[in-house]
């Protein structure tokens, strides 16, 4: 028995603290329109995510670099409005919070204002852990990320695991208590080692989230449209199809065409 089977309320970052605190594990999945979060939400989702990979998966792009504020605020209005239980985050898109402290403080609360989601999310550790502090004392709840963060794909070189070296596994784990520090109330840990996801948790106040780190952590997130089968071609270790959407919806698709063809749709009963 979950928090979903005895409080239908909505989903806050208390709640979180006290599903960690209980042991209750935490799911979340993307969503970037309403239609899509409605049924999330419907279905007992803990959260949803507005992930900058809406780049991706809603405009084709190789990465998540090219969305705007103005893009996320779009995707986020319409999740927020859909969900009546799931705690709501948005991320901060690439180049929203990496200028300077300021101006991430004011596209937070922009984002937060515009959109009516329950936090933000930023990538990055130490370096941003002044600009995650003056964003929690402006009200906004933050959750950090950590590991393969893809904003920085360039700097990396790829999508591979990190933190695999002794040397990055320490930046790591510094660089989780120093946002845990600064006030984030969740972290994201991505394609690291289930091993240094463990001490991380154990480590931090903050809920984990992980994908692609192992089953210790304090909630998993996957891209749901990967999660549901909607993409094909793409299937890291991580990943686990839940769903095959995009064969339900392509077979669907086919007897509409044929039935549009062979002019059995539509019939007397769908005729005015």
């Amino acid at each position: 028995m979950g928090y979903l089977t005895t409080d239908k309320k909505k989903i806050t970052t208390k709640t979180f603290a006290e599903m960690k605190a209980a042991g209750e594990k935490i799911a979340q999945m993307t969503a970037y329109d309403f239609t899509t979060a409605g049924i999330l939400d419907a279905a007992g989702i803990d959260s949803i995510l507005v992930g900058d990979s809406a780049s991706n998966v809603m405009a084709g792009n190789e990465d998540t670099l090219p969305i705007t504020v103005d893009q996320m605020i779009y995707h986020a209005r319409a999740v927020a409005r859909a969900c009546k239980h799931a705690l709501v985050v948005c991320d901060m898109p690439f180049g929203s919070y990496q200028a300077s402290r300021e101006e991430g403080i004011r596209n937070a609360i922009r984002i937060v204002k515009e959109t009516g989601v329950d936090a933000v999310k930023m990538e990055g550790g130490q370096e941003i852990a002044d600009t995650v502090r003056g964003i929690v004392q402006a009200g906004v709840p933050v959750v950090g990320h950590l590991g393969l963060t893809p904003q920085s794909i360039h700097v990396f070189g790829g999508y591979g695991l990190r933190a695999k070296e002794e040397a990055e596994a320490a930046k790591l784990l510094a660089d989780a208590k120093a946002l845990d520090e600064a006030g984030v109330f969740a972290i994201t840990l991505e394609k690291v080692p289930a091993s240094l996801a463990a001490e991380v948790t154990r480590c931090v106040r903050a809920v984990t989230i992980g994908i692609g780190a192992g089953n210790a952590t304090d909630g998993q997130v996957l891209v749901y449209a990967d999660a549901l089968g909607m993409t094909k071609g793409f299937k890291p270790k991580f990943l686990r199809h839940f769903a095959d959407v995009n064969r339900c919806m392509t077979e669907g698709v086919e007897e509409y065409v044929r039935t549009v063809k062979d002019s059995s749709f539509p019939g007397v009963e769908e005729s005015y």
